[in-house]
């Protein structure tokens, strides 16, 4: 069995006297922007504009959250590499030796 290595980025964002809430993306861009929306939830912002997500302005506006309460709150964007097990169902074909056959010689069987 072969491996493919896939990554997949979790978001975890709290502060210390609630729940935190963790999430599990395919991509970075899907966990960039779950942090700018519980941000901006957690601010009584209003939502982003849909648009490409830009991690640096999404990092300051975090920073700045947790800035406001520093001892209490956190947010972390992680990176993580996965080997996922892929069956062999579509590999190329390997020669197969033919079968022995059975050759009738004088009173005994020879494997030929």
């Amino acid at each position: 069995m072969s491996y493919e290595m896939v990554s997949a980025y979790t978001l975890l964002v709290g502060q210390t006297d609630g729940e935190p809430t963790v999430s599990v993306h395919t991509t970075a861009d899907d966990a960039w922007r779950t942090l700018d929306r519980e941000v901006r939830e957690r601010c009584g912002m209003r939502p982003r504009p849909r648009r490409r997500a830009d991690a640096d302005a999404i990092a300051r506006l975090a920073n700045a959250w947790r800035a406001g309460d520093p001892e209490s709150r956190y947010w972390n964007v992680t990176t993580h590499r996965l080997p996922i097990p892929v069956p062999e169902i579509a590999r190329r074909p390997v020669p197969v030796e033919p079968a022995p056959s059975l050759v009738r010689a004088t009173s005994r069987w020879i494997f030929g």
